[in-house]
């Protein structure tokens, strides 16, 4: 049975399921950021996903940078795919603007934020919403 590790289930809300993966918020009020984890059990890389989870991973990958990118307004993504203290395959996606308080760095060099429950509730509607 697929599990979520738990520095996710501590660090980040969720939001909804696609077909493959679940959507969670980093709980960073500093960047638009959300996790894609492929549902799937034992998987560390995309190369452990059989080809057509693969190709669905890719799609979703895609399908939320364009939601990400409409609703926060921006032409900059980091998409990125590290592993480096969470194996379990997971896939950040981070809406990122030139004002933003680590520009052009990388958001990992600044002191996460956590947002307020008002915050945190207006976000995860917003998203919700941007996805359908």
């Amino acid at each position: 049975m697929f599990k979520i590790n738990n520095k996710f289930l501590n660090s980040s809300h969720y939001i909804l399921d696609l077909k493959l993966c679940t959507v969670r918020l980093n709980d960073n009020s500093k960047f638009p950021w959300i996790i894609l984890i492929p549902k799937r059990k034992n998987i560390n890389d995309i190369s452990d996903l059989n080809s057509k989870d693969q190709l669905l991973l890719m799609k979703e990958i895609v399908y939320s940078s364009k939601s990400m990118k409409k609703l926060f307004k921006t032409s900059n993504l980091n998409v990125e795919k590290i592993g480096n203290i969470v194996s379990q395959l997971h896939l950040h996606i981070i809406a990122r603007k030139k004002n933003d308080c680590s520009w052009p760095l990388s958001v990992w060099v600044v002191k996460r934020k956590s947002y307020s429950a008002k915050a945190l509730k207006l976000v995860i509607s917003k998203i919700r919403i941007a996805f359908k």
